[in-house]
């Protein structure tokens, strides 16, 4: 299992449209008992149940739940404090603001790959 370090040291998100609970814990860097306390806790956390009440975390989950990670474990927040911050006015902004850094980190991206392919 993955110490409670900085996100950076998270494994990459594989490009799969479901991811078991074991996954996510392994992805995430929390043990699977966290993931499902944090499902009671956090109210936009819902993984599709299927057969058997088994879960399956789409990729906006693990994205979430990383966040929820980094605010609990790195940044000292409380549960409830976190819960704030992400149903706040203020996570729409950040999230506003991360889609526009990830197109501008996309764009440099496709510059550097097209000055490798001279």
């Amino acid at each position: 299992m993955l110490d409670q370090g900085s996100n950076s040291e998270l494994p990459p998100i594989p490009a799969k449209r479901y991811f078991a609970i074991g996954e996510v814990s392994e992805l995430c860097g929390v043990k699977p008992h966290v993931l499902r306390y944090w499902e009671q806790e956090f109210p936009n956390l819902k993984p599709v149940k299927r057969r058997g009440n088994r879960r399956y975390y789409q990729r906006h989950d693990v994205l979430m739940i990383r966040q929820i990670r980094s605010l609990l474990y790195e940044q000292g927040f409380t549960i409830t404090g976190a819960r704030q911050r992400l149903e706040g006015p203020q996570a729409r902004m950040e999230t506003s603001m991360s889609g526009q850094i990830v197109r501008q980190v996309r764009m440099e991206l496709e510059e550097v790959l097209q000055l490798l392919k001279r």
